[in-house]
C-alpha cells in the first residue's frame, strides 16, 4: 500500500495484527517477568512475532507456534460495542506507529471517535496513584481547562491523578481517552465502572489487549507508551523521583514529546520527582493555559473564556474556569483575602481563624469558594486550591 488514504477503513484490523494481540496475551507470564525491568519489557514489545516467540515461549514453543500459524480473525469478545483499528488502517494514530508502537486497539466509543480526537490537539496527564489532594486538584483543574477548551485528555484508569484528570475533561464536556492495561471488559476496577461509563459515552476506551486479556502488572506498565505516544504533550501533575514514578516522562524525553511538569511543595515527596523534572529541562506549568501555550496555535479550539457577569461559578455550569485573563476577577476583597490565605498554608477554618479572621465569616467564605469551584475539600479538613493563585 502506497499511502495512508489506501489502508482498511478505521473500524477493522488485518490478520497480522489481530494475532499480535492474541499472542501477547498468551504470553502474559513471561511479560510479567519482563516487567521487573521497564526497558527491557519495552525491548521485547518490539520484537517482531517470530522472535517474541523465540524469546519468551520457552516450553509452549511448539503449542504457540501450532496455533500462531492456524489463528484467525473472530469477533472481538464480549464487551459490547468493542471495535478494532490497527496500523493497517487509515486514521491509525501516527504517533503509535514507531517501533515501540502497540500493532492494534480494541476501541470502545467507536474507532472513528479515536481517530478524530488522535488527530487533534491532545495532552497526556500522568502521575501518582496516590496523589495529594494538591495533586487531584491540580490534575481536575488542567483537564477541566483543557476539555473546555477543546483538547482530549489522554490518561490510564487507575486512581489519582489519571482519575482525576478525566473527570476534570468530562466535568467541562470535553473528551478523554483511557488507555486500558488489560482487556477492556476486565480491565476496570469496579469503583472507576462510573467514570468509566462517563469516558466511552464522551470519549473512548482503548487496549492493545483482546478481551479476556487481564494485562497484569505488564499490561499497565506497557499502556504507559501509549498514553504518552498518543498526545503531543505530556504532563507530570505529582510523582516521586523514582525509576516507576518518572518512567512515563522518561519516555515522553526519549520520544521527543514534549514535557511539562508541575511545582510541588518541596517537603513533599510526591512532588520530588516533578521539580527534578523541571530541574532537568520540562517546561514548567501552572495551569490549562500554560498547557495551551505550549500546544501552540492549533492547540484548542479556540473558544473564548467566559466571562459571566458574576464572575465565577462552579465547574459544571461554567467549564471554562481558569482559562480567563483573571479567574478570580468576580471574587470580593474578602474571598480573594481568604484563598490567598488558603494557598498560603492557612488551609484549615480553625488556622484561619488564629490568623485573625472571625470564625463565622470563615465557614462562610469557604462555603461560597468551594460552590465557585476555587477550592476543594480535603483530608483532615483541609481546603486546597483547585486554581493556579496568579494575579493576586
Amino acid at each position: 500500500m502506497s499511502g495512508r488514504d489506501e489502508r482498511a477503513p478505521a473500524s477493522t484490523a488485518c490478520l497480522a495484527c489481530a494475532r499480535r494481540s492474541w499472542l501477547l496475551s498468551e504470553l502474559g507470564g513471561p511479560l510479567e517477568y519482563c516487567a521487573r525491568d521497564r526497558t527491557r519489557l519495552l525491548e521485547v514489545l518490539a520484537l517482531g512475532d517470530r522472535e517474541l516467540l523465540k524469546a519468551l515461549a520457552g516450553r509452549r514453543a511448539a503449542e504457540l507456534s501450532a496455533l500462531y500459524a492456524d489463528f484467525h480473525i473472530g469477533e472481538p469478545g464480549s464487551a459490547q460495542d468493542v471495535e478494532r483499528i490497527c496500523r493497517h488502517c487509515a486514521g491509525y494514530p501516527h504517533g503509535l506507529e514507531g517501533r515501540y508502537g502497540p500493532h492494534m486497539l480494541q476501541v470502545l466509543g467507536g474507532s472513528q471517535r479515536l481517530v478524530e480526537l488522535a488527530g487533534g490537539p491532545s495532552v497526556a496527564i500522568l502521575g501518582s496513584t496516590a496523589a495529594s489532594d494538591y495533586g487531584l486538584a491540580s490534575a481536575r483543574s488542567i483537564a477541566r481547562g483543557l476539555g473546555a477548551s477543546g483538547v482530549t485528555v489522554i490518561a490510564g484508569l487507575t486512581d489519582g491523578i489519571a482519575a482525576a484528570a478525566h473527570t476534570g475533561a468530562l466535568d467541562a464536556n470535553g473528551a478523554s481517552v483511557a488507555v486500558m492495561g488489560g482487556g477492556l471488559d476486565v480491565a476496570c476496577p469496579a469503583r472507576r465502572r462510573s467514570l468509566y461509563g462517563r469516558i466511552r459515552e464522551r470519549g473512548c476506551a482503548v487496549s492493545e489487549l483482546p478481551v479476556g486479556c487481564r494485562g497484569r502488572r505488564w499490561g499497565q506498565l506497557a499502556s504507559e507508551r501509549i498514553v504518552v505516544e498518543l498526545a503531543r504533550v505530556t504532563v507530570l501533575v505529582e510523582a516521586e523521583d523514582t525509576p516507576a514514578g518518572l518512567a512515563g516522562a522518561r519516555l515522553a524525553q526519549a520520544r521527543g514529546r514534549t514535557l511539562a511538569a508541575i511545582p510541588g511543595r518541596i517537603c513533599s515527596p510526591l512532588s520530588r520527582g516533578t521539580n527534578a523534572m523541571l530541574m532537568e529541562g520540562a517546561s514548567l506549568v501552572r495551569g490549562a493555559r500554560d498547557v495551551l501555550e505550549l500546544l501552540g496555535p492549533l492547540g484548542g479550539s479556540g473558544v473564548a473564556p467566559a466571562t459571566a457577569s458574576t464572575g465565577l461559578a462552579g465547574p459544571a455550569s461554567n467549564p471554562l474556569a481558569g482559562l480567563g485573563s483573571d479567574p478570580l476577577a468576580g471574587l470580593t476583597t474578602g474571598l480573594r483575602a481568604t484563598l490567598e490565605r488558603v494557598g498560603a498554608g492557612c488551609d484549615t477554618p480553625d488556622r484561619l481563624a488564629r490568623a485573625g479572621e472571625d470564625p463565622a465569616a470563615v465557614l462562610l467564605a469557604l462555603t461560597e469558594l468551594e460552590l465557585l469551584g476555587l477550592v476543594i475539600r480535603g483530608d483532615g479538613g483541609r481546603y486546597v486550591p483547585c486554581e493556579p493563585l496568579t494575579g493576586m
